[in-house]
Order: C-alpha cells, then structure tokens, then sequence
C-alpha cells in the first residue's frame, strides 16, 4: 500500500487542478496466505494480495459520486476523480453522505505491529501435523475434510479535502479444523474448532485440535429427543450468531430504511431480559481484528446497545448520526451507498440473576454449541427463526448428542426469556459472551 501522507499529498494537486474541491478516499489491502491439507498431503495453496480503494467526489451543488479503483499511483487517482467528478451530476439530493464531523478526531492507541509472514512450507508443516494428531486422538475420526491455517496483513486508510489522514497496518493468524467422524451402524458426526490470534507463534494450535477433538468424541453417541419446551443454554459462538442475524435492532441505517424491528422511538424500551446487557466494543483487547476507524474516518468506540434489558443505542454512520439527531458510533462501510455494520459483540451479565444456574447439576437442559443454516432459517424483518443445531442433552455431568433437531421461536421472545447470564466470557471471533440460559424455547425433535 502506498504511504498515506504521499498519497494525500499528489492528491490534493490532482484535485485542484480538476477543480474538485471536496473529496475523500478509503482504501483497504489485504495480502493473505492460507493452505488446506487432506490426509498426510499438501491439498491447496492460495496467496493472494487484494485491494480496494474507494474515491467519492462532491460537486458545487453539493451531490455526491463514488467510483472505486485498485490503481492508487497518481494517474490510477486523477482517473478515479474524474470518474466520480462525472458521477456526480447523478448523485441523490435527498440524504447526501458528508463528511463525519469527527473525521479528524484522535482514534484510539492500538499496541499492535504488522508480523512477518512465515514460509508456506512452515505452515503446511504445522497442519500436516495437525490433521495427524487429530485423526490419531480416537478411532471414530476418519479424516479431516475441512481444515485451514492462514496468516493476513491488513492495511487501511481513510483522508479528505479537510486535511483527515488516518491509516493503520495488523496482521493475524487462524487455524480451523472440521472432523468426519464414523463409526459402524452410526451415522456420520462432526464437529470443529476455529482459532485466531496476532502472531503466527501464539496461534493455539495444540488448543484447536484438542477441542475439535472432544466436542467430536462428545457427538459419537447421539440420540432423538421428544419435540417440547425445553431449558436451552446457548453457548458464546450460538448466542452470538442469533444476535449477529438480527442486528438490524441496533442498525440505524436498517431503521432508517424501516428494515429494522426497531424505530427510532425504540430506545429506552425493555426489549431483554434486565439480567443481560450488550454492547459493540471494537477496541475490546480480545478483538484480533481491532480497528481504530470506520470508512468515513469516525474514531470506533464501544457502544452501549442493550443495557440492563433497556435498549439503550444504535449503530450509525454519519449520515444516520445527523438524521437522528445523534452522534456518529464509528460503524460506517462507505460504497456506492454508506451502510452499517458491527464490529465486535460484548455481552455481559446487567442485573444479578435471582439463582445460581449450573450445567454440572442441571436436568433435562439442552446445550447448544452451534447454529446451522442461519441464512435460510432466520427471518429478520419479523424476529423469527427456526434453525437446525448441533448440541447436547445435558442431565447433570451426564452430556449425550443430540440427533437432528431444530429450535425455533420470536427472538424478541427469547431475549425477554433469559434467566441467567454466566458471568465467564467465552472468546469467538465475532465477539465476547458467556453461555446465556433461556426458559420455555420449543425444540422440534422426533
């Protein structure tokens, strides 16, 4: 990636000699390597060095065009301009993106440094040895189908016309293994692991394997259980991807849009159980992934969304921020449209729960590890779902799969019938959670 401040520079030039007064630029680059193994061999290399570079232009009458380059030499850059000075004329008049009033605010301190990339013979290596101590740790796994180390670096930068220069450079490392387990008259079982860190190094490989292998072992003997209400406990990664599918609550775009099971009028209405609280905390340090600006250069920050049950914020661009009479949160993508996303999920315990709850001693509890078919099986514009799962009967240490079930219900529902919040936090890659207890959820079962 280009120096930013070089950038900016032979930009501001190009832009006043095409008389382009106010202007802005993002740019991403990923440079990644990733190898795949299957059954003592080397199965799949792939490198890859992608960038994109999004250019948007404002015209005298103040409506916008975008146009995105990979090219960000000076001539890759006045083409760019022109293109998006042209696009301009088109631009919408209602809702024009601007620029974010804290554009040129201070981001936060990240401790973080771009690592050297390792040898793609060093990475084959540490999988090979991988899948083997992974199919050698029980007779029923046969094979490894699906498997993957990489290693990343990511570079961003966002500048405009009003002198905003941002840019910053991380690196990290991921590993996931997903077993096929057979066993003679028994159907075939899986399950996996997926891990990530900074460094290469501190990858915990060893970690991976040992938790793909148990929660595979754990599936082995299974078993149908009567469709009914049941006590759920959903663990970090499952709690998570229901919160993730139903993020337009908190997406002020979505609202905004009316694609949303929020209005504006939403905050500060109970839509949760007070025992639960949540919130978007980019720069929480177990975020490998942290990043200290959006596309529109806005600072990221944690964001309170539920509080004690109460909604308690949203998530918003600049241009949702000035529309709601609120401030930007950090969580602009900016494209041919701006949209917003989260970043990185905090759930917490809010209010303490009445009880003690635990798996050790509970009866008749489903544990539910992971959520399947999220894209089919969730409709986010009414809160429903209704989602295969794999996970556990759990009746005190005694834990036995569970074969071919799926659990439905409102998530506005579920949210209002949780009854515990453990308070040890799991780490997942989208976010921090600890295992979330919920009453009466119907489980559609044999």
């Amino acid at each position: 990636m280009v120096q930013v401040t070089e950038l900016a520079n032979y930009t501001a030039e190009i832009a006043k000699k095409l008389g382009i007064k106010k202007y802005d630029i993002f740019g991403s680059a990923a440079d990644a390597t990733s190898v795949e193994v299957e059954r003592g061999e080397p199965k799949q290399v792939k490198a890859s060095n992608r960038s994109s570079v999004i250019v948007r232009v404002w015209n005298d009458g103040n409506t916008m065009g975008v146009t995105s380059t990979t090219d960000v030499d000076p001539n890759g850059i006045e083409l760019a301009l022109k293109m998006a000075q042209e696009a301009s004329a088109f631009g919408v008049k209602e809702h024009t993106p601007d620029f974010s009033p804290e554009a040129t605010a201070e981001t936060a301190e990240v401790k973080r440094k771009p690592e050297p990339q390792a040898e793609v013979s060093a990475l084959i290596e540490k999988l090979l040895v991988a899948e083997k101590e992974l199919t050698n740790s029980h007779p029923a796994i046969e094979s490894v189908p699906y498997n993957g180390l990489s290693q990343r670096d990511i570079d961003r930068f966002y500048l405009n016309s009003d002198g905003a220069i941002r840019d910053e450079a991380a690196s990290y490392s991921s590993v996931y293994l997903y077993t096929k387990a057979e066993e003679e008259g028994k159907k075939p079982r899986s399950a996996g692991s997926y891990k990530v860190n900074e460094r290469l190094a501190d990858l915990d490989i060893a970690g991976c394997i040992q938790e793909a292998a148990q929660k595979t072992i754990s599936h082995l003997n299974y078993q149908k259980i009567p469709s009914g209400k049941y006590r759920v406990v959903f663990s970090a990664e499952a709690f998570l991807s229901l919160l993730g599918a139903f993020s337009n609550l908190f997406n002020a775009q979505s609202i905004l849009d009316k694609q949303s099971l929020s209005t504006p009028e939403s905050l500060g209405e109970s839509i949760a159980s007070p025992l639960l609280s949540v919130s978007d905390d980019p720069l929480h340090s177990a975020n490998i992934g942290a990043s200290t600006f959006d596309g529109e250069g806005t600072p990221t920050r944690c964001t309170p969304l539920i509080t004690e049950g109460v909604l308690a914020g949203f998530l918003h661009s600049a241009g949702t921020a000035k529309r709601m009479n609120a401030k930007p949160t950090g969580n602009a993508n900016i494209g041919a449209k701006v949209t917003v996303s989260p970043h990185f999920y905090h759930v917490f315990p809010g209010r303490a729960a009445e009880g003690d709850y635990d798996l050790d001693s509970a009866e008749n509890v489903i544990l539910i590890d992971d959520l399947s078919a999220l894209h089919a099986g969730v409709n986010a514009l009414q809160g429903s779902f209704s989602l295969p799962f794999d996970g556990w009967l759990v009746n005190g240490r005694d834990r036995v799969s569970i074969d071919s079930s799926t659990i439905a219900g409102d998530f506005r529902e579920l949210l209002q019938s949780i009854i515990y919040v453990e308070p040890d936090p799991e780490i997942t890659p989208s976010g921090v959670c600890p295992r979330i207890w919920v009453d009466n959820l119907s489980v559609a079962g044999e």
